[in-house]
């Protein structure tokens, strides 16, 4: 039985494999000055960075504190966001720093030039412990 194509979307599994996947994003999280992230902020999917112009180093909320907010996550679960430096400043680099509980796999920095973005992965490696990586 096919699934009708009125209102779009996708399904699990084989069918409609050429429609588009719409879902509902919240606007963008911010964050300008260097700053503790908030587990909202890095799980929102966008962080728009603004860091002036001087450099800037966010720190990731305490792996405890996004356990806390992902409360359903279980060992294996991965959620993606990226960092957008809004700024042209030369100097306004923005870069990721661990917070308690967290690793970081690859280059962790957004360089100095407005609208570059660089794409990251967090994956839950245990209990209040995740490990970030760079993929894009």
């Amino acid at each position: 039985m096919a699934i009708s194509n009125i209102g779009g979307g996708s399904q699990i599994g084989d069918g409609n494999l050429n429609e588009v996947v719409i879902r509902s994003i919240p606007a963008p999280a911010t964050a300008t000055a260097t700053a503790t992230l908030t587990a909202a902020q890095v799980t929102n999917g966008i962080l728009l960075g603004s860091p002036g112009s001087s450099a800037a180093s966010y720190t990731l909320p305490t792996a405890a504190l996004t356990d806390a907010a992902l409360n359903n996550a279980k060992i294996g679960s991965s959620f993606d966001f990226s960092v957008v430096n809004v700024d042209g400043s030369a100097s306004g680099v923005i870069t990721l720093l661990v917070g308690t509980g967290w690793t970081i796999v690859g280059l962790a920095t957004v360089v100095a030039t407005a609208g570059t973005a660089q794409a990251f992965r967090a994956r839950k490696t245990g209990d209040a412990a995740y490990t970030l990586y760079r993929i894009a």
